[in-house]
């Protein structure tokens, strides 16, 4: 009766508190060895041991997932800062994203951005007077459209700008930014026309493959990277989410400079 008890015992913390840590190919072979011992009536017996104590312990059940969202942030966050390496060249050096600020600026800042993220729109002074201080600053922009048909519009619109006259682009970006109100094609056109854009080649672009795949490009390193909102900058070697004031940037910067 008293090894029955105790093998119960052991039974029992296998299945429950085992699994509050990292979970292992050796504790998993464990728990089935544990398991296929015992008889039906005595997993069912456990089964009613556990259930009862989780009742009475819900607190348990939270712990456990609060420890294994923990793990996928942490694992996913490695997994952003390898990709971070991997992915370099085309972070930093797609031709297909604008650039910002000084082309030729000693460190560079990646921004995944919406045009109808508040966010987005609070943090864009911060980095204008950035560009407007830092003369060696480059910034790099990844047009991310993730929350409305809206934002993919204005998306299109302003690589199609990009494409056709790089230098007209900080002027629709800053305008796009700043826009209140929604998107629609009739309004984007007007303010390309007064910007002086030729609106029959900017339909085109804006409608073409090639604004497919620029999009579906930055929408998949953005994953590989772990950037799931907007913004998300990356300065250096850190992947920075959120909209950071100017004090952080500023000091982020400065590290990526010392290198």
């Amino acid at each position: 009766m008293k090894f029955r008890f105790c093998m119960l015992v052991c039974f029992f913390c296998a299945m429950v508190f085992v699994g509050l840590g990292a979970p292992t190919q050796a504790q998993d072979k464990s728990k089935s060895k544990i398991v296929s011992s015992f008889s039906p009536e005595q997993r069912k017996e456990v089964q009613e041991m556990i259930g009862s104590y989780l009742r009475a312990n819900p607190e348990i059940i939270l712990e456990s997932v609060r420890a294994m969202q923990q793990r996928e942030q942490d694992q996913e966050k490695q997994q952003g800062l390898q990709n971070l390496v991997a992915y370099r060249e085309l972070i930093l050096n797609d031709p297909t994203s604008p650039v910002g600020g000084n082309p030729k600026g000693d460190v560079t800042v990646v921004e995944f951005f919406d045009y109808n993220c508040g966010y987005c729109k609070r943090v864009f002074p911060t980095l204008k007077k950035l560009m407007a201080e830092d003369k060696n600053l480059r910034v790099v922009f990844k047009e991310f459209p993730i929350l409305s048909p809206q934002s993919e519009l204005a998306a299109r619109a302003a690589l199609a700008a990009w494409r056709q006259d790089k230098t007209k682009y900080m002027e629709i970006h800053s305008l796009f930014i700043e826009l209140k109100g929604g998107f629609t094609e009739s309004r984007i056109l007007r303010l390309a026309t007064k910007m002086g854009l030729d609106i029959k080649q900017l339909k085109i672009d804006m409608r073409s493959s090639t604004m497919n795949k620029v999009i579906n490009g930055n929408r998949q390193l953005a994953q590989q990277l772990g950037i799931s909102g907007t913004p998300g900058f990356i300065i250096g070697n850190r992947i920075v989410p959120g909209a950071v004031d100017l004090a952080t940037l500023k000091a982020l910067i400065a590290e990526a400079r010392k290198g």
